[in-house]
């Protein structure tokens, strides 16, 4: 029998094979919990932490379509929801991603959400609340979300500015997940998952991490990344030299301090 359009673009956003994801802490079952009950859901935390692998995993782990939405400054109100476009002389409709997980009950996820016009946020508002609703003005109609639909949205504290912050209006409306670095032991069980490095050179890129986190607020806005971290193992396992390794993939991808830049050199030839 043929699938309709809501299930062809389901399947096409199902995650089909498990995401690796090491729980930090309750945040599965947080998690599930919230999506149980329809609330919206927010995850912060720094950058490469482990925010949108574990978005991936929820997906597979509820068997739900996932649709990520990079978010930016330039992102529009019409970009999510949707627009009249006009091709071969006839103008259709094309619905924005956050319109298409409305009508696949999928989950919607808002990838640093605070990249985003303030203007353009609001627009999620109706979907967080008991409306579960997405007006879209320019058709003159209105969707109702389906039971499976979920909205999702991320943001890195350490980024908020006066003008780059989240609105009460719009926090006030989920439930928050705080995500931060995994501790020492499951950080080095993560690399070894997901590089395959020995064990010890796991352990020494955790200590590594750590080192430059202890740097932050003292010449980094942020230190070494989980992510950064699988970067510079992947190197590592290639047959790079780990000083080489952590240079390229560490210490230039955090600054393009000079000063900055010497120190963490310096710690990470200490350390190899």
């Amino acid at each position: 029998m043929a699938l309709d359009k809501q299930e062809v673009l389901a399947e096409e956003y199902l995650i089909k094979n498990e995401p690796y994801y090491e729980a930090v802490d309750n945040e599965i079952s947080i998690f599930e919990s919230a999506y149980r009950n329809k609330l919206p859901i927010l995850l912060k935390g720094p950058t490469g932490c482990g925010k949108t692998r574990f978005m991936e995993h929820m997906a597979w782990r509820l068997k739900r379509p996932l649709i990520t939405v990079s978010c930016h400054d330039d992102l529009t109100a019409s970009d999510l929801v949707g627009r009249y476009l006009i091709t071969s002389g006839e103008t259709i409709w094309l619905d924005g991603p956050l319109a298409k997980s409305v009508r696949a009950g999928a989950i919607c996820y808002l990838d640093e959400i605070i990249e985003a016009r303030k203007d353009t946020t609001v627009v999620i508002h109706p979907l967080t609340d008991n409306r579960r609703v997405l007006p879209m003005e320019k058709k003159g109609v209105v969707l109702n979300a389906e039971d499976e639909f979920c909205m999702v949205i991320s943001y890195n504290p350490g980024y908020q500015s006066i003008l780059k912050d989240l609105k009460q209006s719009t926090r006030q409306r989920f439930v928050a997940l705080e995500f931060d670095y995994p501790s020492a032991e499951i950080e080095c069980k993560i690399l070894l998952n997901e590089t395959g490095v020995s064990p010890e050179m796991a352990n020494m890129l955790v200590q590594f991490a750590h080192m430059t986190r202890n740097l932050k607020g003292n010449g980094l806005d942020e230190g070494a990344s989980t992510r950064l971290l699988v970067h510079a193992a992947l190197l590592i396992k290639d047959g790079i030299d780990p000083v080489v390794a952590c240079k390229s993939s560490i210490a230039q991808a955090l600054t393009d301090d000079p000063e900055t830049l010497s120190a963490i050199n310096e710690l990470c030839s200490s350390l190899f």
